[in-house]
């Protein structure tokens, strides 16, 4: 877990919160998107850009930076318990990249009934997090 801002890409603690809100946020976009492409026109080749990015941004090396101790509280929507219980927060990355790599692996074989199970699977990880690490 970064303790500093030093031990981070960012200039400031407030610059890696905005970051990690902006990007989760295009996280919930992307998925949305990727709802529209798999699940509703069944066009695999026309989500493999999204996907890739998906699995690019959808883990712990693309977030857990921001994360820097002490970000919580005002202008945040984390709750402390993350540096609380920092390994089972960052396990919860672990469990996204696999039911993302899931997700991308039914896509590239056009399985869109694996891939709409994999997409649920992809929304309850993001969903349990939400609910123990946000405030909404």
């Amino acid at each position: 877990m970064p303790q500093s801002v030093d031990e981070t890409p960012f200039a400031s603690e407030r610059e890696a919160v905005i970051w990690r809100q902006d990007e989760l946020k295009d996280l919930e976009r992307l998925l949305r998107q990727l709802r529209f492409d798999l699940v509703n026109h069944q066009d695999a080749q026309g989500a493999a850009p999204r996907l890739a990015e998906l699995q690019e941004k959808a883990t712990q090396a693309h977030f857990l930076p921001a994360f820097i101790a002490g970000t919580h509280g005002r202008g945040s929507d984390a709750k402390p318990e993350i540096w609380e219980e920092w390994d089972q927060f960052a396990t919860g990355f672990t469990d996204l990249e696999q039911k993302v790599s899931t997700l991308v692996e039914a896509a590239e074989q056009e399985d869109y009934r694996a891939a709409t199970r994999a997409f649920s699977e992809v929304g309850l990880s993001c969903r349990s997090c939400h609910r123990a690490y946000r405030y909404d």
